[in-house]
Order: structure tokens, then sequence, then C-alpha cells
């Protein structure tokens, strides 16, 4: 599902209606909106407010930001070796690999408006 940078996670890049704890504000990390392609269902639904570490070190079955040819998007991901298995998280489709280089952060946090949950 695509997503779109909205900035640095730094309290003027917030949209007003959403809060954050200021422990999870820090210039190594930026903000992303889940895209309305993803829907209204699901872990990650359209509108979603996501925070994307890029220092934190890529788990198994995180979700990550990958940069692909057109825009940036959001995987489940799989460690196998030293490559990666993304695996689309809506209408979940043929997987690929990857290299750790390839992505651009991992999902530490998810906001919605009127509520707050981790990622995971």
């Amino acid at each position: 599902m695509r997503v779109h940078y909205l900035g640095p996670a730094l309290p003027e890049f917030l949209p007003q209606s959403i809060e954050l704890d200021a422990n999870l504000l820090s210039p190594m990390r930026y903000l992303v909106e889940v895209h309305d392609e993803a829907g209204v269902e699901g872990d990650v639904i359209e509108g979603d407010l996501l925070v994307v570490d890029e220092s934190r070190p890529i788990q198994h079955d995180d979700l990550v930001i990958v940069q692909s040819e057109d825009a940036l998007r959001v995987f489940r991901c799989h460690r196998m070796g030293g490559r990666l298995l993304l695996i689309p998280t809506v209408r979940p489709s043929e997987s690929v690999f990857a290299y750790r280089s390839d992505c651009r952060g991992v999902v530490i946090h998810r906001a919605r408006v009127g509520a707050v949950s981790p990622a995971g």
C-alpha cells in the first residue's frame, strides 16, 4: 500500500487532530500517512499516521517502508538469510525479495484520529 511522506517526526509536521507521545518525536524519524488504497479494514487503514524510524534495525515481522519505482510503500517483512521477504499488506499478491538497503525505515507507531496504538 502506498503512503505519503509528511515530514520529520517533529511537532510542526503533526496533523492537528493527532497527538503523539514526545518520546516518539525525533529528527531520525519521519511521518507518513496511509493512502486511500489501503481501505478501511485491517491493521493499517486509510488515513493512519505512521511513525517511521530510519535507524531501527529491521526485525522479523516488522512493518517496513520501501521506496518502490513510483512511491513509498508499506510491507510486512520477514527475514530470510541476508535478504528480506516483503509481503504486501493489502490485497496480498506476490511477495518480493529485497535487501536492507532497499528499506527506508521501520514503522514503530501507528496513530488514528481519535485513537492511538503501537505498530506490529
